[in-house]
C-alpha cells in the first residue's frame, strides 16, 4: 500500500557504511564485468530487444526491474516539465530518462560509469530528436557530483543506489544538488525483510558491490540528510515478476545467449534472475520506492 508521510527532519545518524572509494560496482567475480558487458554492449542488438520486450512488456530501454507504468506512476511524484531539469544517476543506456524528457519536456542528464551505456545513450538521444536536452556522461556516483549546488529540480536512481557504499554520504550530496522543493526519487531493491541464506545472498550480489539494508534504514538516512519523506510504498511484486520473465527470455535464447555471454555469464546470470524472483516474490528480499524533497 502507499503510505504517505509527514516527519520530522532528523532522528537518528546512520554511520558510513562499507569501502568509502569503492566503485559503483567492483567485483572480482567474473559474472560482475559480463552482466553488465553484456546488457551494455549489445544494447541495440534485436536479440536483446526482443528479450526486453518479453521482460518488461514496453521496451523503454531499462535493465532494472522498471517497467514502463510503474515510471509512469514515478512521474506523477516527481513535479517535471518543461523548463525544469533531471539528474538520473546510474542512467544505464539511457532510456528510461529519455522517456521521461520526451513526456514531461524537462531537460534531463544522466550519469553512469559504464561507459558501453552513455556512448548508447548519447546516440538515442540524437536518434530521437532530443540532443538539445538530454546529454550523458560518464562519471562515479560514490564520489560527490560536479554539478552545482541548488541547481536540480529533480534526481532519480532506478535500482542502483544498492551499488553504493556509503548512502549517508551520498544522499547528503544528492540533497545539496537539489533545488529548495526539488525530489528525490530512489528505489531500493535489496531491504531485507525475510531470511535469507548465505547462497542466496551470494547469488543476489554476484554482479557486483551490494549493500544490503534493513527495513526502515532508507527512512532514517533521508531524514538525516534535511529532506522530507513524501512517499514510501512497496514494489517488491514488480521485480518478482520482471525477474522470472527475464530468466525465461532469455532461457528461450540459451542458444544464441551462450554464443554471445559465454556459458559462465549465461548460466550465472540464469541463476541470478532466479534467486532474485524466489526471494522476492517470498517477501524476503524487498524492493521499496522513496520520494523526497528538500526543505530549504
Amino acid at each position: 500500500m502507499l503510505r504517505v508521510f509527514q516527519v520530522k527532519r532528523v532522528y537518528r545518524r546512520i554511520p558510513p557504511m562499507g569501502i568509502r572509494k569503492a566503485k559503483m560496482v567492483k567485483s572480482n567475480t567474473p559474472l560482475a564485468g559480463g552482466h553488465y558487458d553484456a546488457n551494455y554492449g549489445n544494447f541495440q542488438t534485436e536479440l536483446y530487444a526482443e528479450i526486453r520486450r518479453d521482460a518488461f512488456g514496453d521496451d523503454i530501454g531499462q535493465s532494472s526491474w522498471l517497467t514502463a507504468n510503474e515510471q509512469d506512476e514515478f512521474l506523477n511524484w516527481l513535479n517535471l516539465s518543461s523548463g525544469k531539469n533531471l539528474l538520473d544517476v546510474a542512467c544505464g543506456s539511457g532510456g528510461p530518462a529519455l522517456r521521461v524528457a520526451a513526456i514531461t519536456g524537462c531537460s534531463v542528464c544522466g550519469i553512469d560509469i559504464h561507459e558501453d551505456a552513455v556512448s548508447t545513450a548519447n546516440v538515442l538521444a540524437v536518434q530521437r530528436g532530443l540532443r538539445q536536452r538530454a546529454e550523458f556522461r560518464v562519471a562515479d556516483a560514490t564520489v560527490p557530483l560536479p554539478f552545482p549546488s541548488a541547481s536540480l529540480d529533480a534526481i532519480t536512481c532506478i535500482d542502483a543506489i544498492n551499488h553504493l557504499p556509503d548512502r549517508p554520504r551520498v544522499l547528503a550530496d544528492w540533497a545539496r544538488l537539489l533545488k529548495p522543493g526539488g525530489r528525490l526519487l530512489f528505489t531500493d531493491p535489496i531491504t531485507v525483510t525475510g531470511p535469507l541464506t548465505n547462497a542466496e545472498i551470494a547469488v543476489r550480489s554476484s554482479i557486483g558491490f551490494f549493500l544490503f539494508v534493513p527495513p526502515d534504514y532508507d527512512e532514517s538516512v533521508i531524514q538525516q540528510c534535511g529532506l522530507r519523506l513524501l512517499v514510501r510504498k512497496d514494489v517488491t511484486a514488480n521485480m518478482a515478476e520482471v525477474a522470472e520473465r527475464r530468466r525465461a527470455a532469455r532461457a528461450s535464447r540459451d542458444t544464441a545467449l551462450r554464443q554471445i555471454e559465454g556459458d559462465q555469464v549465461y548460466e550465472g546470470q540464469q541463476e541470478f534472475f532466479a534467486v532474485a524472483a524466489l526471494v522476492a516474490r517470498e517477501r524476503r528480499l524487498s524492493r521499496f520506492v522513496y520520494v523526497s524533497e528538500k526543505l530549504s
